[in-house]
């Protein structure tokens, strides 16, 4: 132990030199040569033959990567008395929920043809082309279908009953 620390102390200001560097604050980087130290301390058992400096200034640097990639993950942090109301502010996840399945409602209430068009050309990014040779239809079929499927779709989503509008039938 005795060696360990006669080994390790001379390093700490060299080792928060380098942390303050890489944090830009000083009490993250006080944290992250703490952190560094309890690292050392409790793994000194595996380290290899060669520089203690180099193993400190390693374990040092990775520990910083992963607080940058952890708070990269979380976002930024801020004091609360800091934050504007833009920080505060978010839209509601139910209200999207809401609105996704409405979507998806209103979608199952198109006829399986119009349906299958729409989600192949809309969602899945098919060209007409591609959405003919899945259904097995010419693309002219496909471009009307998609068609009608968007206008009934707004329809729905307008609030407008489909009976409203007139059907167009084909005749042979």
């Amino acid at each position: 132990m005795k060696d360990m620390l006669v080994q390790v102390e001379p390093l700490i200001p060299a080792l928060r030199r380098y942390a303050r560097a890489l944090m830009r604050d000083r009490a993250a980087a006080d944290d992250l040569v703490q952190d560094c130290l309890e690292r050392a301390v409790s793994r000194w058992h595996q380290r290899r033959d060669g520089s203690v400096r180099a193993w400190l200034f390693t374990i040092l640097h990775n520990l910083a990567v992963t607080q940058f990639r952890q708070a990269t993950a979380r976002g930024r942090h801020m004091p609360i008395e800091d934050a504007g109301e833009q920080e505060l502010v978010s839209a509601a996840a139910q209200e999207h929920r809401l609105i996704y399945q409405d979507v998806l409602g209103k979608l199952a209430k198109l006829p399986e043809e119009q349906r299958a068009v729409l989600l192949l050309v809309a969602v899945e990014d098919l060209s007409y082309a591609d959405a003919a040779a899945v259904l097995n239809v010419p693309v002219g079929t496909v471009m009307s279908r998609l068609s009608r499927a968007r206008e009934r779709l707004q329809q729905e989503m307008d609030g407008v009953a489909p009976g409203n509008v007139v059907a167009l039938r084909s005749v042979k």
